[in-house]
């Protein structure tokens, strides 16, 4: 018995991490969320934190851990941190450790590190003005390939690049010129409705259908969609470095506010963006789809569609 009392109370942060993440790790959405946890604790909790029992483990490490990146890398430490205090959570829940936790936040670390927003750099995607995007796709539709075909369709209707290399014929009604993105395929976690304009239903049915998978932008590898890059390097091919390919999103949420006189939640709703405003968010029960589909034929027209 005393023995088991003892692997009990040095069990390492290490192995503590490790239990945590597989306990956990079949309610994570994403499987990357996973893979996420161990890249940033392999690179900087380990080497300090990982061979040490948790019960160990104080404030003076935590702070090793996290001041050396806290000011060039705000957000990866922020999640690092947060990542800690739930490991050493789960290890005090388990009887591996005692006490306050010391990589918690609020009444503690916060005395210790600037708070994220003030040593954060904010970086936001670099988006094409609106203006230049009309010569831009009329150079992009006189290229050929899949990859020029999946950036023309993402920027036609506004979605995310995962959305658009993940999308499959199953979730589009050509007859009904609707797309429906299943909750689990969207950031925010609930279906999406796309209304197709004249044009994206002209780009779709111009696509070959690829025997053995039901992906609407296949790779060259069987069943597997396009990778990011590949939508990028279409990009890198005009404008080089100056955007990024979810800077459309942006592109377009611009053209709304400056040129057209839509609603400010149609045009969210486009981008599949929450509600911020809760009570706007209790009493709102459509998506505004009749609006959004003349939404997106001006969208389209104004790309050069007409």
């Amino acid at each position: 018995m005393a023995q088991r009392i003892g692997q009990r109370r040095t069990k390492t942060f290490r192995e503590c991490a490790t239990a945590y993440i597989d306990a956990h790790q079949s309610e994570w959405k994403n499987p990357k969320h996973s893979q996420q946890w161990t890249n940033t604790l392999d690179q900087y909790a380990y080497p300090v934190l990982g061979d040490l029992p948790a019960s160990e483990i104080d404030e003076a490490l935590v702070l090793n851990v996290l001041t050396p990146i806290w000011k060039d890398k705000t957000e990866t430490a922020k999640r690092l941190r947060g990542r800690i205090e739930a490991v050493l959570d789960w290890a005090t829940f388990n009887k591996y450790r005692q006490g306050e936790n010391p990589a918690r936040w609020k009444g503690h670390l916060e005395h210790s590190l600037a708070k994220p927003s003030k040593v954060a750099k904010v970086k936001h995607h670099a988006a094409m003005p609106y203006q230049d995007l009309p010569a831009f796709m009329q150079e992009l539709r006189g290229r050929g390939g899949l990859g020029a075909k999946a950036l023309e369709f993402l920027i036609l209707t506004g979605c995310r690049s995962g959305e658009i290399r993940g999308a499959v014929w199953s979730e589009i009604d050509l007859g009904s010129k609707l797309w429906v993105i299943p909750a689990q395929r969207m950031k925010m976690a609930q279906e999406h409705r796309v209304p197709l304009s004249a044009v994206a239903i002209d780009l779709l049915t111009s696509l070959p259908r690829m025997d053995g998978t039901d992906l609407v932008f296949p790779s060259s590898k069987p069943n597997t969609p396009l990778s990011d890059m590949t939508l990028t390097a279409v990009l890198r091919r005009s404008s080089g470095n100056a955007y990024t390919v979810h800077g459309f999103r942006s592109c377009f949420r611009d053209w709304l506010a400056e040129t057209t006189n839509y609603p400010n939640e149609a045009c969210e709703l486009a981008l599949a963006h929450s509600i911020s405003n809760k009570v706007e968010a209790a009493y709102r029960r459509g998506d505004m789809l009749d609006k959004r589909f003349q939404m997106m034929n001006d969208w389209a027209n104004y790309c050069g569609g007409d």
